[in-house]
């Protein structure tokens, strides 16, 4: 059998922020709310989501034999949180400006779990990150990190909204498993609906990704057209002004710390990259996924609309 704090202390050490385990279970309720979300046509573009929900909302199906879910929240907030450039300067989320969180997470999971095959060689398992049929939004809250706010971002009481996840399904049972987060915080709160400078949040917590800055900027195969409110990949308008992440820390991991600083980076800087610059300054960032001639396009059409300004 698993010793919870083992795990927790092993994540911890590994460069997690929070960590919860739960036992698999079927998630009913949140499947029914993201089936519906689906048949609206929310999720755009994103045909991936329609695919494997019953492992999405059932995580024993993921990983056969699957007893134990370990989750774990490293914070990512760094000094250009708030989102603003000197005008003429696009905007890029906070994440991408860092090393690829799949790599860090990916490894330090992996880490985690190599460290745990040694005390029980029989162990299986598997590390998940974003990157899986995995429902890791409300198994965060199953863990007990937090509470889905109104921008249907998990926010965490230590972390606020502002950390990435990583799980690892393990196949031996735990001697402790953590309760779900029961509070929420939100209130009356509107903010993040209100910063939204295309109204894509939802009255019910979630995101029309038809609207979404942050779809509408990054999946490929996708033309750039509309007013990209000055952002080139990503959007954290729904984040920077958010009241729970005024007092957060900014993260301690070294490889969530800051590589590039978008403001040195305006427009025409943008359009004027090479293949071979763009791999050396960026090619270990999340800006791969959109690729240059992508970004190219967004930086024409934010040029476009800052000069009507």
């Amino acid at each position: 059998m698993l010793n919870a704090e083992r795990i927790k202390g092993l994540m911890l050490r590994a460069g997690f922020d929070r960590v919860g385990i739960v036992a698999p279970h079927r998630l009913a309720e949140a499947e029914e709310h993201f089936r519906k979300w689906l048949e609206r046509g929310d999720h755009a573009s994103l045909g991936y989501l329609e695919r494997n929900i019953d492992k999405r909302f059932d995580p024993a199906r993921l990983v056969e034999g699957c007893q134990s879910l370990v989750v774990g929240a490293v914070g990512y907030k760094n000094r250009h949180w708030l989102g603003s450039t000197p005008k003429g300067t696009p905007q890029i989320a906070s994440y991408a400006l860092c090393t690829d969180y799949h790599i860090t997470i990916k490894r330090m999971l992996h880490e985690v779990f190599e460290a745990l095959r040694q005390d029980s060689p029989t162990l299986q398992g598997r590390a998940f990150t974003d990157s899986a049929p995995l429902a890791e939004k409300q198994l965060a809250i199953e863990a007990g990190i937090g509470w889905q706010g109104r921008q249907s971002l998990i926010i965490s009481p230590s972390l606020g909204s502002f950390f990435l996840l990583g799980e690892l399904l393990l196949t031996e049972p735990c001697d402790h498993y953590d309760t779900p987060f029961q509070e929420e915080h939100c209130g009356s709160c509107r903010a993040c609906i209100e910063a939204c400078p295309v109204g894509a949040i939802g009255e019910d917590r979630t995101i029309d990704a038809r609207l979404c800055l942050a779809r509408r900027t990054i999946e490929l195969g996708e033309e750039a057209q509309g007013d990209l409110h000055g952002r080139l990949f990503g959007c954290d308008a729904c984040q920077s002004c958010c009241p729970h992440n005024r007092h957060t820390p900014l993260a301690s991991h070294p490889d969530f710390q800051p590589i590039f600083d978008p403001s040195e980076f305006d427009c025409k800087r943008w359009q004027q990259l090479t293949h071979k610059e763009f791999s050396r300054l960026f090619g270990q960032t999340p800006l791969t996924r959109a690729g240059l001639d992508r970004l190219k396009e967004n930086a024409k059409l934010i040029e476009l609309k800052f000069n009507e300004q």
